[in-house]
């Protein structure tokens, strides 16, 4: 929910400081601020959320919120996949993260985000792309089974148990998607 200022609660969340640091350092505009922000402050609900429900996920949080922050570093590469649809950024953003002396474990966010339907996608990764989309509001069913499978197996649980619990927090998360569309749309997305 947004407090009076209209500023989401999920972009008051701060940022990584050296995510913060990489994504002023290669010049985004304040619409990806504000994206960084958002996806971030995302993870680190659905974090917590699943946390309540489900003590020792495995997660790396430090992983997932650096992932979530700058997963989309390479629109500054790609900037008109800041206002359309695109996939070069991907690849960009890892490579540009690399070349900026991000360990590859790290960087390899940039291109999992959008390429989380791959075969052994690690569950960090499969989180930065579930905030990614629950933010605004979508639910991705072949995404979410991949979580659920992926966690259930880790933790040998039965798949229904955490699908239900992250079904629960998704739908949590999903509300208010369109205060948070809103408040990134209200960034310009050129510096």
């Amino acid at each position: 929910m947004a407090d009076p200022t209209g500023v989401p609660e999920e972009a008051e969340t701060p940022l990584p400081v050296e995510a913060e640091r990489l994504l002023h350092a290669a010049g985004a505009p304040p619409r990806l601020l504000a994206h960084a922000r958002l996806v971030c402050g995302t993870a680190a609900r659905l974090l917590d959320l699943l946390e309540r429900r489900r003590p020792g996920l495995g997660a790396d949080r430090g992983a997932v919120l650096f992932g979530a922050a700058v997963h989309d570093i390479g629109k500054t590469v790609h900037p008109a996949e800041l206002t359309a649809p695109g996939h070069l950024h991907e690849r960009a953003g890892e490579e540009l993260l690399t070349g900026l002396g991000v360990p590859a474990h790290l960087a390899r966010f940039c291109r999992t985000h959008g390429d989380w339907d791959r075969d052994g996608v690690p569950l960090e990764d499969l989180l930065v792309a579930l905030a990614d989309k629950v933010w605004k509001g979508a639910r991705v069913e072949a995404l979410e089974t991949r979580v659920v499978r992926t966690a259930a197996a880790a933790h040998a649980l039965p798949a229904w148990e955490v699908f239900a619990e992250l079904d629960d927090v998704l739908s949590e998360l999903a509300s208010g998607a369109e205060e948070r569309i809103a408040y990134q749309t209200r960034h310009p997305a050129a510096r």
